[in-house]
């Protein structure tokens, strides 16, 4: 996740960076420029029309379907941010659940009589967080990983955030059996054990639910068209100006879109995304900090 300074305006305003729409539509933008060049010189200085000839009364209806278009794109971008937030809600009730359990554990278990208990899950808890940004992110973690973590997570083959917890949650249920916890301390690391799967859970349903297809196809095909109507209804009018006006009303609506793309999906370690791993290795060392009492 890009971090910046909120109120450096003008930084932020002459600022270019990999995921700038300006890179990624400008090619488009080349063409849109050259189709209202052809729209003016074939209105303009070929048919030789006014702003009294029919084609100019089509500026109406543009306009009408302009608003229908706004209110389109403002439910796209509205959609598209919740499920960004959502996700940093998960992670954030990730922080506070690693926080609990840790603190219930180190408050059940002395550190005198169950050293090598603790140490395992202390290491379990460490490792859950970096386990679900690379299950989420499908890519290999930024940290650099210890052996430790290299040979758990060779055991962990299939749903590694599902089976880490199980570890868990096996190792407690052991501590119970040797009479180191009771039936209701166990109820009560439950809680936060849940909710371990409970973000994993939540994280999935927003990564393996996109915006429906049909839906996000039809806001690119409108504005598309939206943008090649634009020349066709105001040239007679605006002239040359035209073009540059249509170049830029195609960025930014087209922008618009690229952006909601890009934050529906905030698992994907891009420069927009929820900062997962940087999360991750937070939630490690407040652990740490927690188990050394």
């Amino acid at each position: 996740m890009r971090v910046y300074n909120t109120r450096n305006f003008i930084k932020i305003l002459f600022s270019l960076h990999k995921s700038d729409t300006l890179k990624v539509l400008f090619p488009t933008m080349v063409l849109v420029g050259v189709y209202s060049y052809g729209i003016y010189f074939l209105e303009v200085e070929y048919l030789h029309l006014t702003s009294k000839s029919g084609v100019g009364s089509v500026s109406l209806l543009h306009s009408l379907l302009g608003f229908v278009l706004s209110l389109l794109l403002v439910f796209r971008t509205n959609s598209a941010y919740d499920r960004w937030w959502e996700g940093r809600k998960l992670w954030g009730k990730l922080v506070n659940d690693s926080r609990n359990i840790s603190i219930k554990i180190v408050n059940l278990l002395s550190k005198e009589t169950y050293e090598n208990e603790r140490n395992q899950l202390e290491k379990y808890l460490k490792f859950f967080p970096h386990f679900l940004a690379k299950h989420l992110s499908k890519e290999s973690t930024r940290l650099s990983l210890d052996a430790d973590f290299v040979d758990l997570e060779a055991s962990l083959k299939h749903h590694s955030p599902s089976e880490l917890v199980f570890l868990l949650n096996r190792k407690i249920i052991k501590l119970r059996q040797s009479g180191a916890i009771s039936d209701f301390d166990v109820i009560y690391l439950d809680k936060e054990l849940s909710g371990l799967l409970d973000v994993c859970g939540g994280c999935e349903r927003i990564k393996n639910t996109p915006i429906p297809y049909s839906y996000s196809s039809f806001i690119k095909k409108f504005i598309v068209l939206y943008v090649l109507a634009l020349p066709i209804a105001y040239v007679v009018s605006i002239g040359y100006f035209m073009i540059p006006l249509t170049v830029f009303i195609y960025y930014v609506l087209m922008s618009l879109e690229i952006i909601a793309e890009e934050i529906e999906d905030p698992f994907n370690n891009e420069e927009n995304d929820i900062p997962m791993e940087s999360i991750a290795q937070n939630i490690e060392k407040n652990i740490e900090l927690i188990f050394k009492k």
